[in-house]
């Protein structure tokens, strides 16, 4: 899968993530505000304390004291005070741009068409939508609270100190301008490090997928050690690469607090020569001390945030690479909004997964389908048979030629307009979490429930509903896992019915049934939407037998296009496949 994220430039990244923050735009202000009015109040309480000593405690003037400690309870409070409105502020603002960022993501997915989807894993969307959202919002309400408090704690600390004494403040100018190096130098290394750990974190969630959506499968074989195993290394990448952005974050702590005890010795040596030699008062030099804390400590939040976004530039970059994705296929300017007739023509289509400099899946395929017929589609594995019907469609554009549809290119059709039009059954046979009414009604929004059992009576659902103890209000597990893959396939048959289209496209959608239950549905077909085109893509001929006409794939080009009998007579690889399956012979190299 194509990883691009990593070419994505800042500016970009800034103004995406930037755009999903305007809703919270006064949040985000209000924030830095109050945080900088805590640094403040934080920042008068050292002075205070100084007069205290120097004009309380030594004179032993006890008003000045009282008065003096009043004040630095109120001052303390309005630092408190500030403090929560920061923290309230930012967490609002953090959270909004988390759940923008999500909903934002989740609606441009929503808009993607099969080629992009192609670009990315589902292990990796989620990964995006949750982890990397989570970094981002970290580390925003991070840059929020803290970018504004350290430097604002920094600079008014530097400035109190400087007015207290100029020439002991130099040492917390030397020792800020060594960790400001220090730090940076530390980031430049830590940053490519989790760059790595999130495409990790890929593999792990797309381990956990596999696993908990195939678990019937992994026990049927006695797979659970190989699994495990495999979760284990996934996880252990991770870990190993945290392990190598750690080691050097770690260096982090010793070197701030030798630096702040190296600044109190500093501080404390000179300040009692000075103190002694009357240049310095005890007060001053406790507030030095305060201020020399102070500095350092806002040194640490600040090399903190620098660890954050190390760790949030990677997400921000996937999350931009994902809202900024632009589905390839998309509406004309003007679409057709009625599709007029169920008929279906290919001309000169050729088509490639990966553009026209790829290899070639289908070749020159010119085919005419008459409104209402029922087509069969046989191949071998490989022969591109789905790759044909998703074309009509429009699930991928052609690379050369035009599929039309009621003799209209389908590029020309508003998508939603021909997609309502056209029910395909694909493959793999996908239910969603709740009740078979809901799962029905997927074909059609409004469909009564009357309608609803008509159409599952049709594709020879009713029988085993029936049977369940709430009927058309049974529970569906995540994926139909409660559901055998035949009653699967015969609920996903009977949601497509209800859509009434102009084109039914089943694509292997009977191979879970049995031969008479195949027979019975296809004759549901033939009474119930005789208008309708079908087209049938099936492993075994007697579901294509009585169809119309036929199609036999080979390697991406039509070997043939008749009835079953002129194919008996005239298309060797048909009547191969059929003497295969009535002979008994398990058809090994026929699948969708």
């Amino acid at each position: 899968m194509e990883k691009t994220y990593e070419s994505i430039p800042a500016g970009l990244v800034i103004r995406t993530l930037g755009s999903e923050v305007r809703e919270f735009k006064t949040d985000s202000l209000l924030t830095p505000v109050f945080m900088i009015l805590e640094v403040v109040m934080e920042m008068i309480i050292p002075y205070l304390m100084a007069s205290i000593i120097d004009k309380g405690v030594t004179p032993g003037d006890i008003n000045h004291i009282e008065t003096t400690g009043g004040l630095m309870v109120v001052v303390a409070v309005f630092g408190l005070l500030s403090g929560l409105f920061g923290a309230h502020f930012g967490a609002r603002a953090s959270a909004g741009l988390a759940r923008n960022l999500r909903n934002r993501m989740f609606e441009n997915i929503q808009s993607f068409s099969f080629p992009n989807l192609d670009r990315y894993s589902t292990a990796g969307l989620v990964t995006r939508l949750t982890t990397d959202v989570t970094n981002i919002q970290n580390a925003y309400q991070m840059l929020l609270r803290m970018f504004m408090r350290a430097p604002a704690s920094i600079v008014i600390a530097m400035v109190m100190a400087f007015s207290i004494n100029a020439g002991l403040s130099t040492i917390y100018l030397v020792a800020v301008l060594f960790l400001a190096v220090f730090v940076f130098t530390m980031m430049r290394k830590v940053t490519k490090y989790f760059a790595e750990v999130f495409t990790k974190y890929d593999d792990l969630n797309e381990s956990v997928q596999e696993n908990v959506s195939g678990i019937r499968v992994v026990k049927a074989y006695v797979r659970e050690e190989y699994e495990t195993d495999k979760f284990v290394k996934a996880a252990e990448n991770i870990c190993r690469m945290f392990i190598r952005a750690e080691r050097m974050i770690v260096i982090n702590m010793p070197v701030m607090q030798f630096t702040v005890y190296a600044c109190i010795l500093l501080i404390s040596w000179f300040g009692a020569h000075m103190i002694v030699q009357g240049a310095l008062s005890t007060g001053e030099l406790m507030s030095l001390l305060a201020y020399c804390m102070n500095i350092l400590v806002s040194l640490m939040m600040l090399s903190f945030i620098f660890v954050m976004v190390s760790m949030s530039t990677a997400s921000a970059k996937r999350i931009t690479e994902v809202i900024m994705e632009k589905p390839v296929i998309v509406n004309p300017a003007e679409p057709v909004k009625e599709v007029r007739s169920g008929s279906v023509s290919f001309e000169n289509v050729s088509f490639s997964y990966f553009g026209e400099n790829s290899g070639r899946v289908l070749n020159s395929i010119n085919l005419d389908i008459k409104e209402g017929e029922t087509i069969g589609i046989v191949g071998g594995t490989g022969s591109s048979k789905s790759s044909l019907i998703n074309l009509i469609s429009r699930l991928y554009d052609v690379t050369e030629g035009s599929v039309k549809v009621g003799g209209v290119d389908v590029r020309d059709y508003d998508l939603t307009v021909l997609r309502n039009n056209v029910a395909h059954v694909l493959q793999k046979n996908e239910l969603f979490s709740g009740t078979i009414l809901e799962n029905l009604r997927w074909g059609r929004e409004n469909a009564t429930e009357e309608e609803c059992r008509e159409a599952c009576i049709l594709a020879c659902a009713d029988e085993f509903i029936e049977k369940l103890p709430q009927k058309y209000e049974t529970k569906i597990e995540q994926g139909g896992s409660n559901l055998s893959g035949g009653q699967k396939q015969r609920l996903c048959i009977a949601r497509a019915l209800l859509k009434k289209p102009r084109i039914l496209i089943l694509d292997d959608s009977t191979s879970a049934v049995d031969t008479a239950t195949d027979s019975k549905i296809r004759k549901g077909f033939r009474d119930y939407i005789p208008g309708t085109t079908k087209f049938i893509i099936a492993q075994r001929i007697s579901s294509v037998m009585d169809a119309d006409r036929i199609i036999v794939m080979d390697k991406g080009s039509v070997s043939g296009f008749a009835s079953h009998e002129e194919l008996l007579s005239s298309n060797g690889i048909y009547r191969e496949v059929y003497e295969s399956q009535t002979s008994g012979a398990a058809l090994s190299d026929f699948d969708s």
